[in-house]
């Protein structure tokens, strides 16, 4: 439950911030996301490459998650071209 608040306030917070703020400058914050994510990126390879447990089980997870991954991206792709086919935006 505490893990869920120190989710939800950042959140709340930048949302109130964003509502405040939403007539003044625009801010740019494209560099510091960018930032921020490889900064998770690098984090979650570290806490990976520390686990001996989860660097044995990842050839067998591996081959999983690459199914998984190519048949959500395959399936999305062939929705949507059924919905914009059926809407008629072609």
């Amino acid at each position: 439950m505490v893990n869920f608040v120190f989710l939800i306030l950042p959140l709340v917070a930048g949302l109130l911030f964003g509502y405040l703020l939403r007539e003044k400058k625009k801010v740019n914050l494209s560099r510091v996301t960018l930032g921020i994510i490889l900064v998770l990126i690098f984090s979650l390879g570290f806490s990976m490459g520390s686990n001996n447990e989860l660097l044995n089980s990842l050839p067998k997870v591996g081959l999983s998650a690459v199914v998984i991954a190519v048949l959500t991206i395959a399936f999305s792709v062939a929705f949507v071209k059924l919905v914009r086919r059926s809407v008629g935006l072609q």
